[in-house]
């Protein structure tokens, strides 16, 4: 191996937070990344980590080190990228995760289209709702939806995500519709996540908010939004959900979206990734590719804002 295989190496090695872990990225033996940090430490005659039995931590030259070593193997990647041309070097696995409903209501179409126009690019998809640490598992890229905390990581937005109370004619026709916030309080509630309580809030065209707590005894808590869309359609209550998620049951009139006059709390979808690794062509261009494909105006919100 040449000393960009080892730079390399060590750069994902603190990516990854642990020799084991590089290793199990790798899918390589301990052994063989221990060797060559090892090696490149006798190379350049200076201690890069500082390793216990359970963790590991940079020296002062080791955070030199990574810092000059990420820059340089960002710009060969550029270099390369420039020379041999864009179409040459979408290849390779691209790892991402989404969210579970998000992902296999929305990006089929999306990543079908762009392998089809880059035969030899891979994927490896996390759909899942839970909150990937992406230098830790070594993933390239997540799609996230909601306001970001973590300033580990850089992010572009892709689309807007908008919400909906929502409920079926049947239940609505028993029930009787609410029409002010404060009516929501007296009807049975469908719940997103499993928290003990649940609040909605909502704006007038005044610009006032109202805060509503929902019912304390949701008569359904479920960490998924697809059974709580079912649940609603079925006529067990009143929901609140992404339009993503509710948008062909709106269009067809299996459920009926309330207190229109007041508006939901609006969100975004990210594409997020590791602020200090650089980020490949392949990668790059699906943010960009998705980004376009949805827009401020997505197509589900179009299927039943008409």
């Amino acid at each position: 191996m040449g000393q960009l295989e080892d730079m390399a190496m060590f750069v994902r090695i603190v990516d990854a937070g642990s020799i084991t872990k590089a290793a199990e990225q790798l899918n390589i033996a301990k052994s063989a990344v221990s060797r060559r940090l090892k090696d490149l430490e006798t190379r350049l005659d200076s201690q890069l980590l500082n390793r216990t039995t359970r963790q590991s931590h940079l020296t002062e030259a080791g955070v030199h080190y990574y810092q000059r070593a990420n820059n340089i193997l960002g710009e060969i990647d550029v270099l390369n990228e420039q020379t041999s041309g864009v179409k040459a070097q979408i290849g390779g696995t691209l790892k991402m995760t989404a969210p579970l409903s998000f992902g296999l209501m929305h990006l089929n179409a999306v990543i079908d289209d762009y392998a089809n126009k880059h035969a030899n690019l891979s994927f490896e998809l996390d759909f899942s709702d839970r909150q990937v640490d992406l230098v830790e598992e070594g993933y390239e890229l997540a799609i996230r939806i909601g306001e970001l905390q973590d300033s580990s990581y850089q992010a572009k937005r892709l689309t807007v995500i908008r919400h909906a109370l929502c409920a079926s004619p049947e239940y609505l026709s028993k029930m009787g519709t609410p029409k002010e916030p404060k009516d929501l309080e007296k009807h049975a509630f469908l719940q997103y996540g499993l928290n003990k309580h649940s609040n909605v809030e909502l704006t007038d065209s005044q610009g006032e908010k109202h805060n509503v707590s929902m019912p304390k005894s949701a008569k359904f808590k479920a960490n998924n939004g697809d059974f709580l869309l079912d649940m609603a359609v079925k006529g067990h209550g009143i929901t609140f959900l992404p339009t993503f998620i509710a948008y062909q049951k709106l269009a067809n009139g299996e459920l009926v979206s309330l207190l229109e006059p007041y508006q939901l709390p609006i969100l975004n979808a990210y594409a997020v990734y590791p602020k200090n690794r650089f980020l490949s062509q392949r990668c790059r261009l699906l943010i960009d590719f998705i980004a376009e494909r949805f827009g401020d105006n997505p197509y589900w919100d179009q299927a039943y804002l008409k």
